[in-house]
């Protein structure tokens, strides 16, 4: 059993409706990254920013797939990021966890952000993905997600919830309190990260990317409206001590989500 695993995430700026500047700008950030880290996170719509102007600005998903299946290999890392693709016509705020041999998962964005006409564009998943890698079962959600805790209900089923977003600064309260509540109430890993800079639309983003543990206490540093790379490390023999000690997810509601 893999009772340790190391996660980087990438807290950066974003160009604007610019895939091949942010492709070129994550080469360089990926190259900076820790050598012995298991996970390097990239933002939500890590290509483009948070952008409704999908026909466009969006690439065929074949695309955007081979290119993180390139870094992954280069890096001998698992890359996981969602961007804004094409597929068989329609358009998807798209999550990708590439493995380095190339084996990939996607999960599809469920919770369409419908206050920036999000949901007029891309279409909404109806599946959680929840990815087997190196013996830890990793949740993907995306941004808007965060706000809706049955979506993430942990069914004992997984050991880390991963968020990527585009979350501005007028909300971000709101971000620092979901993250840490995701974490507690699951019993579970919990990892967020967002970006930093303006947007083609005149929004500020702060950053606040965060890992918590099953208790809720923050694992990393706190980087408020700055570049940073930081790598935690998860421990699963802690988290299972916790989980047996404390009994929280065998006492959960029982329900099942359609």
């Amino acid at each position: 059993m893999s009772n340790s695993l190391n996660i980087t995430y990438i807290q950066t700026q974003l160009s604007w409706e610019d895939p091949n500047a942010n492709r070129q700008h994550f080469e360089k950030k990926l190259a900076e990254c820790p050598s012995k880290t298991d996970v390097i996170i990239l933002p939500e719509m890590f290509t483009t920013g948070f952008s409704m102007n999908a026909e466009a600005n969006a690439e065929e998903a074949e695309v955007v797939l081979s290119w993180m299946q390139e870094q992954a290999d280069a890096f001998d890392v698992a890359l996981t990021g969602s961007a804004m693709v094409k597929d068989q016509g329609k358009f998807y705020n798209r999550m990708f966890f590439v493995q380095p041999n190339g084996t990939f998962f996607t999960y599809n964005k469920k919770h369409l952000f419908t206050l920036a006409g999000e949901h007029k564009i891309y279409e909404q998943g109806s599946e959680r993905c929840i990815v087997e890698y190196k013996e830890w079962k990793l949740c993907l959600q995306v941004c808007y997600d965060l706000r809706f805790p049955v979506w993430a209900r942990n069914q004992d089923d997984y050991h880390a919830l991963i968020y990527v977003a585009n979350w501005p600064k007028k909300r971000v309260a709101a971000w620092d309190i979901l993250l840490q509540a995701r974490a507690v109430e699951n019993m579970s890993y919990c990892i967020g990260l967002n970006i930093i800079g303006i947007d083609g639309n005149d929004f500020p983003y702060v950053g606040h990317s965060s890992a918590y543990d099953a208790l809720g206490k923050r694992l990393s540093q706190h980087h408020p409206e700055e570049e940073a790379i930081e790598t935690v490390v998860l421990d699963k023999a802690s988290l299972y001590e916790l989980r047996n000690q404390l009994g929280f997810l065998r006492d959960r509601d029982e329900f099942n989500i359609k």
